[in-house]
């Protein structure tokens, strides 16, 4: 169980890393330039996403997608509370500066590529046949194979 929560701490700690990496380079290297710090954003919810994508395929190999998913919005809700509430604070702005019109579609886009990510992970895991599940049911047929006939006699 401990090891679950340090997984989920972990991949927290990097999902709100990129975030604070993605506004260090908005506030120093483009302070004043709104469609560049756009760019560099949308490159932030990507990456997330890949990171998601990439943390979905390699879990669902090795586990049930219940115990997988749940550890995966653990860390996407911490990271997210941290991404919004904290994040502005690093470089000095309030959270709620924007208004809530800003606050709101924060948590919309996070959540959007972080659901992406995970799907899009998920999908070509079991597009691949690696998944947890189908590799169940592959031992599943290859033990009923293995097995001789039983042969009925009257």
């Amino acid at each position: 169980m401990r090891d679950r929560w340090r997984v989920i701490g972990a991949l927290a700690a990097a999902l709100f890393a990129v975030n604070v990496a993605a506004r260090l380079v908005i506030k120093f290297a483009f302070p004043d330039d709104d469609p560049t710090a756009d760019r560099v954003s949308l490159v932030m919810f990507l990456v997330i996403g890949l990171i998601l994508a990439g943390v979905a395929f390699r879990r669902g190999t090795t586990r049930p997608l219940a115990e997988w998913s749940t550890d995966l919005a653990a860390a996407v809700g911490v990271a997210l509370a941290l991404t919004v509430l904290v994040g502005p604070l690093l470089v000095g702005d309030n959270p709620f500066g924007g208004g809530a019109g800003l606050f709101f579609a924060q948590i919309w886009l996070y959540l959007a590529a972080a659901l992406a990510g995970v799907a899009i992970g998920y999908l070509l895991l079991t597009a691949l046949g690696r998944d947890y599940r189908s590799q169940q049911l592959k031992r599943y047929a290859e033990i009923k194979a293995a097995k001789p006939r039983r042969v009925v006699r009257r």
